[in-house]
């Protein structure tokens, strides 16, 4: 064996190199029944990156300008709560916040459907530790989104 190629499969993970050997993942959302493209599909992570950023953006401006009266450093240690009312509040009502409205995303049980308030509660809550967001399975889903049975899918 080349090294290049034992330094390539090493970096790329565990994942290419289980792909090198014939084993097939399928697409991501294929084990939840979800289409591989279009409406309904798993949101990618671009599309749920931005969404992040566009709530984030506005959780700050709602600090600033409401909250705060116009002082950015008191706007920063706002917009975290901002941020969970603004989850809890729209996600448990329409499925939705407006930064993944406007990149096209919706909110949804695993098996179809809204999520109940709880399990947006739960999801909310683990979606402000940050680091459940951060670790993903092979759909693509945040670990927040897996423990609250929930899945991000594109409208």
């Amino acid at each position: 064996m080349d090294n290049r190629q034992a330094i390539g499969s090493w970096l790329s993970g565990p994942r290419a190199a289980a792909e090198e050997m014939g084993v097939d993942f399928g697409y991501p959302g294929q084990q939840l029944g979800l289409p591989q493209h279009g409406p309904g599909s798993v949101a990618r992570f671009g599309r749920r990156l931005g969404a992040v950023l566009i709530d984030w953006l506005a959780c700050q401006l709602i600090a600033f300008g409401l909250i705060t009266n116009r002082d950015w450093v008191g706007a920063g240690n706002w917009a975290l709560p901002v941020f969970a009312v603004l989850a809890v509040l729209t996600v448990g009502t329409v499925g939705f916040t407006p930064g993944k409205r406007v990149m096209g995303l919706r909110v949804v049980a695993e098996g179809g459907g809204r999520l109940g308030i709880l399990r947006v509660l739960l999801r909310t809550v683990l979606l402000l530790l940050v680091i459940p967001a951060l670790v993903w399975d092979r759909d693509g889903r945040g670990l927040h989104d897996r423990i609250s049975r929930a899945v991000q899918v594109r409208i």
